[in-house]
C-alpha cells in the first residue's frame, strides 16, 4: 500500500511524499494473549475471521513473547488439516487454502485462542 500527499500553499508547494507499508502477515497473535482474557474481546488473533479466496495464502505471525501456535480444528478436536507447531516470538506460518470452506483453528498451548478463516 502506498499513501501520497501533496498539499499547495499559495505560491509554495509541499513536496509530495510516499510511503510504503509493508504487510507482514495476515493474521497476528498480539502481546499477551498467553494470558486469559483475549476471548472476551476477541482479540487473540487479530483478525479472529479472516476471509479469503480459494487457492490464497493467509500467513500468521507470532508476535507475543510467550510460544503460540496455529492448529487446525478447536482446542481438544484438532484436525489434520494444518499445524505450525510452537512459533517462537516474530516467526511466521502460512497455509495456502484450495478449497471452499469454513476452517477453525486453535492454540495448542493457550486453550482460549481461536479463529477462523472463510475460504470463498
Amino acid at each position: 500500500m502506498a499513501i501520497a500527499v501533496a498539499l499547495h500553499t499559495g505560491e509554495s508547494e509541499i513536496k509530495q511524499e510516499e510511503t510504503q507499508f509493508i504487510i507482514e502477515a495476515d493474521v497476528i497473535m498480539p502481546t499477551k494473549v498467553s494470558r486469559p482474557g483475549c476471548q472476551e474481546t476477541d482479540s487473540c488473533y487479530v483478525p479472529s475471521m479472516f476471509t479469503v479466496k480459494q487457492g490464497q495464502t493467509v500467513t500468521w505471525k507470532n508476535e507475543d513473547v510467550a510460544f503460540h501456535s496455529v492448529t487446525s480444528g478447536i482446542y481438544g478436536e484438532p484436525t489434520t488439516l494444518f499445524d505450525s507447531g510452537h512459533l517462537d516470538p516474530e516467526q511466521k506460518f502460512s497455509v495456502t487454502f484450495g478449497e471452499h470452506g469454513t476452517f477453525d483453528y486453535f492454540c495448542t498451548l493457550h486453550p482460549w485462542m481461536a479463529g477462523k478463516v472463510i475460504v470463498e
